[in-house]
């Protein structure tokens, strides 16, 4: 039984979750950190812990038949690959691309923090919402910030450039 479908989970709470085999029942792997395709902020698979193995697998998102208390539900081991054998995935995986510590700045050029947590949906593994941590000084009257997808202009191998939501709108 799925509990949260067609919603929002924050990223530190699909990473190192059990993956779950749907034929056996048992847990066959240990989530890891998410690959994320820049491009489009989707979350296209883990790369994973095999329980019997031990070696670093790769289990893609569309692997996934559901999110369920106990993990990640997929099919069985199968699901399962090593990362050289993704092909089409190549690319993704070379850039290693990491959200979370990413500095993010306005158009403007005003830095308004790093990213401390996201939320994808967990039915299409889009990325929604950044959670942006602030500057200590910034902190102490605005807390932690809250960025949408569709603020994004665009993301460098560096930072995550946004649209100033503090600008005067003149003539709109």
């Amino acid at each position: 039984m799925s509990y949260n479908t067609n919603m929002l989970q924050l990223a530190n709470s699909l990473i190192g979750i059990p993956v779950m085999s749907l034929r056996t029942g048992g847990m066959i792997a240990n989530a890891g950190r998410p690959i994320i395709d820049p491009n489009d902020l989707k979350i296209v698979g883990w790369y994973c812990s095999d329980r019997f193995s031990k070696k670093e697998l790769v289990l893609q998102s569309k692997d996934i038949r559901e999110i369920v208390r106990r993990g990640l539900a997929v099919d069985d081991h199968e699901a399962l690959s090593n990362p050289e054998e993704l092909i089409r995935m190549k690319e993704i995986l070379e850039l290693g691309f990491e959200l979370l510590g990413k500095t993010v700045v306005t158009d403007t050029k005003r830095k308004l923090g790093k990213v401390s947590d996201y939320a994808a949906d967990t039915s299409s593994f889009f990325i929604k919402k950044f959670y942006i941590s602030q500057p200590v000084y910034r902190t102490l009257s605005g807390g932690q910030l809250s960025i949408d997808r569709t603020q994004i202009i665009e993301i460098t191998p560096n930072k995550i450039v946004v649209r100033d939501t503090d600008e005067k709108e003149i003539g709109r």
